[in-house]
């Protein structure tokens, strides 16, 4: 690993820490992984990817948003249902196919989601990540709405 990509990984496992909690860092960039790093004109890091996989975007507001296999990683390397809203069979092949959550659909969903946190949408029985978004909504409140997006999804696991 080369200097610039080890201070690149460095940096990436930093902001994913800030933005998911301590070990997201490590779940989403692994040190074994050779990553794909894209950078805007100016130099800052855009977009880091392994192989054809986009892991994550990093937006000008400096958080990343997620691409589905970072949803996977999370999910695996949290544990604790971190950044996880659960639905049923119901929704599920609506959300694999990239269409948004609903509240009446949400059958649990980590307390500490605030509205525009990244979130993985994963199945209730299976715990497959069906989708990858941004909540719209508290934890509390998409328990409690029987209306109302919960999560727009970015990209389904089927897209």
């Amino acid at each position: 690993m080369t200097t610039d990509a080890f201070a690149d990984a460095a940096r990436a496992r930093t902001v994913a820490d800030y933005q998911f909690g301590a070990g997201a860092g490590d779940a989403l960039f692994p040190a074994d992984d050779e990553y794909d790093v894209k950078r805007t004109s100016s130099g800052r890091i855009e977009q880091v990817a392994v192989g054809d996989d986009r892991l994550v975007t990093l937006g000008t507001d400096g958080r990343y948003t997620l691409g589905i296999e970072a949803g996977r990683r999370l999910v695996a390397g949290l544990g604790d249902d971190a950044y996880q809203v659960v639905v049923g069979d119901e929704s599920e092949p609506f959300v694999r196919d990239g269409k948004n959550v609903f509240a009446k659909f949400v059958t649990d969903a980590d307390p500490q989601i605030r509205p525009y946190d990244e979130v993985a949408v994963v199945h209730e029985d299976s715990g497959d990540v069906l989708a990858v978004g941004r909540a719209e909504l508290p934890a509390d409140a998409m328990l409690d709405f029987d209306a109302g997006m919960a999560v727009q999804v970015r990209d389904g696991a089927d897209e």
